[in-house]
């Protein structure tokens, strides 16, 4: 079985969304993507997974730190409201629409991004362990 078979690599012309697994908002976030993603172009990974903790460590970032949410489209990686809008582009509907706020700087747009993202278990709560994809949606989750 290769490893793309097994779940554990994203195949070409796929991007992965990887996300604090604990967070209740960010659960929410994966689901609203999953069922806006008719083209199947996004795949999972909990920061707190295998998959998640070898892209931080490869990139020098905190193995510990699951404040942003991240894509990494191959060759490049983004964070935060780059990220949350590059996302929000290939969604199906007008969700694309939102991606017209790039052009506002980056500085403020995380401005916001922070807040929620300092406030989120506050707000939303939190689970005691990552989220397990159900059956049907396993295939969409990096191990």
């Amino acid at each position: 079985m290769s490893k793309a078979d097994s779940h554990t690599e994203k195949q070409e012309g796929q991007a992965v969304i990887m996300f604090d697994g604990v967070c209740n908002l960010c659960n929410a976030s994966v689901n609203f993507v999953i069922d806006r993603d008719s083209d199947r172009y996004f795949r999972y990974a909990p920061l707190q997974s295998d998959a998640g903790q070898r892209f931080l460590k490869k990139h020098g970032k905190s193995v510990s730190d699951f404040d942003s949410v991240i894509l990494d489209e191959g060759d490049r990686f983004f964070t935060q409201s780059t990220a949350a809008l590059r996302i929000a582009r290939k969604l199906d509907g007008a969700w694309p629409l939102l991606y017209g706020f790039i052009i506002i700087p980056p500085f403020l747009r995380n401005l916001v991004y922070n807040i929620i993202a300092r406030n989120r278990y506050k707000w939303f709560g939190r689970k005691d362990e990552c989220r397990i994809p159900t059956p049907e949606l396993k295939s969409l989750f990096l191990d």
